[in-house]
């Protein structure tokens, strides 16, 4: 059997732009709407496989509806700028793909869909129609499904769904929205009758004509009587309004919208142009075969942006680079300059100038001579991953590697990590075969991205920083940290030994024994056994979260014992029994320190996540103390104390709060004591407290909701305390302010070390969006600058350790925290390199101050 699929477009490309956050191009083009469209279309084309495909969009001028009723669609918004300008782009995509886009002036998108289900229906064909919008809903007929989108998943509607769901025949919608009208476009229907009062006129009297009809049936309210006599003509009216126009003058055959091939060249620029480079892939596309002119000498193109010029070559074509596999001695003898190298399941690839080599597995160790060159420049992608590989095989790696990974990440930062392949495509228009060597794109890739990095003025962050950590986390990596294996063992059964305890005291709260961990069975036995308020059913059963859990604690005592189950499960499996198995033979944890994850600049932990050991807790801290070092050595823990308010006080030059760090007064004190208006000797811990949530607060957009919900104080009170505090400190809030300003401008803020963040959400036209692209801004300068500075520590610390004391090794960062493992005769030295480097790390117009500390574990 045939099938048709019609999509309504505006729908689905509105549904998209609001359902996606902000995407853009490096130019600063909007591109989500297009990005959400393409995603939506293509799940339907695969689920369907369509012979005939139309996408309908409305055009930009009055229809037979607006000649009927000059208000009809009035006081609609304007279509946002951002959205606006994505139509173009999308209809193209949309042509590439093989589909046709229809429009038709004087009549809407829904007139143009309801015309082609009629005519498929009278060849015996079953249409589709996708669209957000209900008003599509009464095309349903046996031939006519309606695939209705919605914010997470499409539900096909029939006649059955129809009755289902409204409770009338799906004859009968038009007349439904006769009579409740319809606000979005302005239908005015009848005058105070809403969907539920209109419904059930159609049950008793049948259709929208017998209402009106019996008007004046006694059996009906006195007040709507009156309402359907006076919205008689109203209801008429918004009838014809309503109804769907199924006989377009469209001057085509269903062959004419037949589902054509994919242009593969047309798409491929299309979405190299609009940088969906996934797509390229998903999508199964090759780069064009015809060259493009070549760029001028020296000539960098503009990332993500090909046009201007360079040399696209389909690479997966039979000009494609063939690489040779050699010996490891040959390949040292040929590269001997600047190289490229890829790490492969079977060994080596690496290309240079004029070069496309393999080198086997078990040849690798003779490569050494190649990684032993500190001088020598080795372009890779993912440098710490081709470090231990080489470790493996015994090769250690001298130079700083050009890794490119960290030079998309610093253009890019917090949009995941990036391939060769994927680079290659957006900038140099070029592929490779899956599975293919693709060393040689690395090596043309480095000075395009050199130069993008350059542009962006983050080049010195680049040499300085970023590429120099490498080595000191792959190290960190290497060393592992230490753990007390049988303290854990033994604190894991402790963990358990509770949990039970815990789970039959819950059971017998609750009556009876149940899956505490099933949210559906402790939803039924709060919601519906216990009869707790606040009980909201989703799909699945009730919500129960651990907000909806904290909102029920005082209601019944089975909630704080729940609450501490889930703690003590989590802290077992996640902790207890996931770090041992994380543990090498030596019971030490190695994880991922991820360089190129975060959108701050931050480094993050993986496979375990060590930043994320528990520390508000006595039970989690239980879990450092079994992190330990090694017998007859020590821990020595270093920590910034309050950079990142040292760095407000900094970037914003408020002299109140400079004073206050440089008296050495305890700045959440001295806070405390300016907005309560009382001597420093008076500050309750109480006032303190709530200064601190202030101080740290204000740099995340705190508002008074937020800190009336921490604190727990009404809200007048919470925003007498942000009051008081942007008083007593103008300039931070004048800077904050100035930085919204700015990056809304820009499209991006910086650290003090011109690390940037890309906001795009500041331009969103969602309000909540947009609130929190404001959020990000505040925080991104001061948590990225942080991060800068943490790192610029590592490197200082780790190159004194060398130096110095060999045998001390970094082992740990955690935020603000770096923890060295040393010999107990080092200790002093290395609390003294660590205190000076840490503090050195920036020049700053107050000093950072380091907390030291040492002992035998994590926590003292």
């Amino acid at each position: 059997m045939k099938k048709l699929l019609v999509v309504d477009g505006n729908s689905i490309i509105n549904r998209a732009f609001y359902g996606i956050r902000p995407l853009s191009t490096r130019d600063g083009r909007a591109t989500n709407a297009i990005y959400g469209t393409v995603n939506i279309i293509n799940r339907q084309l695969t689920a369907l496989s369509p012979d005939y495909v139309a996408v309908a969009f409305d055009v930009h001028a009055p229809t037979f509806r607006h000649k009927l009723y000059a208000e009809y669609k009035a006081g609609r918004r304007p279509t946002p700028p951002e959205l606006l300008s994505q139509f173009d782009g999308c209809k193209a995509v949309l042509t590439a793909m093989g589909l046709t886009v229809l429009e038709r002036p004087g009549y809407e998108a829904d007139d143009i869909q309801g015309t082609l289900a009629k005519m498929a229906a009278r060849e015996g064909i079953d249409a589709y129609i996708l669209s957000g919008d209900r008003d599509l809903l009464q095309l349903i007929d046996d031939r006519v499904t309606v695939l209705l989108a919605g914010n997470s998943d499409t539900t096909p509607f029939d006649a059955d769904a129809f009755r289902e769901k409204y409770g009338i025949p799906v004859e009968r919608f038009i007349d439904l929205k006769a009579m409740m009208g319809d606000a979005s476009d302005n239908i005015p229907g009848i005058p105070g009758v809403g969907e539920k009062t209109a419904v059930k006129l159609l049950v008793d009297y049948g259709s929208l004509d017998e209402v009106l009809s019996h008007g004046d049936d006694p059996a009906l309210s006195p007040a709507l009587r009156k309402k359907i006599v006076e919205g008689r003509d109203s209801a008429l009216l918004s009838r014809t309004l309503a109804t769907i126009d199924t006989a377009v003058p469209l001057g085509l055959s269903l062959d004419d919208i037949k589902r054509r091939e994919i242009d593969n060249d047309a798409l491929y620029d299309l979405f190299l142009d609009l940088e969906f480079t996934a797509f390229i892939r998903q999508f199964k596309l090759t780069a064009p075969k015809v060259a493009r002119p070549a760029a001028p000498a020296g000539a960098i193109p503009d990332l993500f942006d090909l046009s201007g010029g360079v040399t696209v070559r389909d690479q997966a074509a039979d000009d494609a680079p063939v690489y040779t596999a050699v010996s490891a001695k040959e390949a040292v003898g040929r590269l001997t300059g600047r190289f490229s190298v890829e790490v492969r399941e079977d060994g080596l690839a690496l290309a240079s100038d004029g070069e496309r080599l393999l080198v086997a597995r078990e040849e690798i160790p003779a490569l050494a001579p190649l990684f032993a060159d500190g001088k020598r420049e080795i372009v890779c992608f993912d440098a710490k991953k081709l470090m231990h590989y080489l470790s493996e095989a015994g090769v250690g790696f001298a130079p700083i590697p050009l890794d490119l990974l960290l030079y998309a990440y610093l253009l890019r930062p917090g949009e995941g990590q990036s391939s060769v392949a994927g680079l290659a495509l957006t900038l140099l228009g070029k592929s490779v075969p899956e599975g293919s060597p693709a060393a040689h794109l690395a090596y043309e890739l480095e000075p395009v991205l050199r130069g993008k990095v350059r542009e962006a003025g983050e080049e010195e962050l680049l040499d300085e920083v970023e590429l120099p950590l490498i080595p000191v986390l792959y190290q960190m990596e290497k060393t592992g940290f230490g753990i007390d294996r049988a303290g854990m063992i033994a604190l894991g059964e402790t963990l358990d030994a509770e949990a039970k305890a815990k789970a039959e005291k819950i059971c017998e709260l609750a009556g009876h024994p149940f899956n505490i961990l099933s949210p559906k069975q402790l939803g039924v036995v709060l919601f519906e056994e216990l009869g707790l308020r606040g009980g909201k059913k989703t799909k699945t059963g009730y919500s129960t979260g651990a907000d909806v859990l904290e909102g029920l604690r005082y209601e019944h005592p089975i909630i704080s014992e729940i609450l501490a189950y889930r703690q003590l499960t989590k802290l077992h499996s996640t902790y207890a029994v996931g770090l041992l198995a994380a543990a090498d033979e030596n019971d030490r944890i190695h994880t991922d320190f991820k360089q190129a994850q975060t959108a701050t600049g931050r480094l993050s932990s993986a496979e375990p996540n060590l930043q994320n050991i528990p520390v508000r807790t006595e039970l989690g801290r239980l879990f450092r103390r079994l992190f330990v070092a090694k017998k007859g050595r020590v821990l020595v823990d270093a920590d910034y104390s309050q950079i990142e308010l040292r760095l407000l006080a900094h970037v914003s030059g408020d002299e109140t709060m400079l004073a206050a760090f440089h008296s050495g007064a305890d700045v959440h004190t001295s806070t405390a004591a300016s907005v309560f208006h009382v001597p420093e000797d008076m500050v309750t811990p109480e006032m303190r407290k709530r200064a601190k949530a202030v101080n740290f607060g204000i740099m995340y957009g705190i508002g008074p909701f937020s800190l009336s919900q921490d604190l727990g104080i009404p809200m007048r009170e919470a925003k007498e305390y942000i009051d008081a505090y942007k008083a007593h400190f103008p300039k931070i809030g004048e800077y904050l302010e100035r930085t919204i300003a700015d990056a809304t401008e820009t499209g991006y803020t910086e650290t003090i070390f011109h690390r940037r963040r890309y906001i795009p959400e500041l331009r969103s036209v969602n309000k909540m969006t947009q609130a929190f692209g404001r959020r990000i801004a505040m925080n991104a300068p001061i948590q990225g600058s942080s991060a800068d500075i943490m790192k610029i520590a590592m490197i200082r610390v780790f190159r004194r350790l060398k130096n110095e004391i060999p045998t001390a090794e970094l082992v740990m960062q955690v935020h603000d925290e770096l923890i060295v493992e040393c010999e107990q005769s080092d200790m002093l030295l290395v609390s003294k390199i660590l205190e000076e480097e840490m503090q050195g790390a920036a020049s700053l117009s107050l000093p950072l101050t380091v907390d030291v500390s040492a002992g035998v574990s994590w926590d003292g």
